[in-house]
């Protein structure tokens, strides 16, 4: 078996360690920068436990790596504060810093190409024509997940995870994160799938399986 180059992943490493370094000399929360990150500090280990026995294809480690930097930024100033999305607010005149729905966006596009993978390569679907759907399906329940950790985060910290939770006043907070994670889902997979399955193609051919 034919065995990859590894300096892109561990080039992808070395950015989201440095990335992390740095948001952690004095972001603007210590506890919520804890657990803004703690996807990171889960997934990194994962990665690298994973790596040799399950190579993920470097499309799906290169949005992994991106969705890290954008966790690691909401971290450091939290959600609401961060100058990305104050610009963002300003050019084109929005109610509130939009910053964690690029997040929740990001939540439903990143997972939605790392399940795709698993689904193809573990030969899950007897049916392939199911894929779309059930991808959807897996990154909504990742969304809902989620909010129910932020729930869970209000009811034990109160007013302490108001910048955990980012919604700035918004009623619909919850229903719009949902929503922008599911959009994330299928532009992903519309806009990434044949690329996706050429690269995984490539990937079998160079394993010689």
């Amino acid at each position: 078996m034919a065995h990859r180059s590894e300096t892109f992943e561990w080039t992808l490493v070395a950015g989201v360690l440095l990335a992390l370094a740095a948001s952690g000399i004095a972001p603007h929360d210590r506890l919520t920068w804890w657990m803004e990150v703690l996807p990171v500090l889960i997934a990194l280990p994962v990665l690298l436990a994973t790596h040799r026995r399950f190579p993920l294809s470097r499309l799906v480690l290169a949005l992994i790596a991106l969705h890290a930097l954008v966790l690691i930024l909401g971290a450091t100033y939290t959600y609401a504060r961060v100058p990305l999305g104050f610009w963002l607010q300003e050019a084109f005149d929005l109610a509130r810093n939009p910053y964690d729905r690029i997040g929740h966006f990001v939540q439903g596009f990143v997972p939605a190409m790392i399940a795709r993978e698993l689904l193809i390569r573990l030969q899950v679907l007897r049916r392939p024509r199911w894929l779309f759907f059930l991808v959807c399906c897996i990154c909504l329940a990742i969304s809902a997940a989620y909010e129910l950790i932020e729930w869970l985060a209000a009811v034990v910290m109160g007013g302490q995870a108001e910048d955990f939770l980012g919604t700035q006043g918004d009623v619909w907070d919850t229903q719009s994160d949902m929503a922008l994670a599911l959009l994330g889902a299928a532009l992903a997979q519309l806009l990434l799938g044949r690329w996706h399955d050429r690269r995984l193609a490539a990937q079998a051919a160079a394993e010689g399986r």
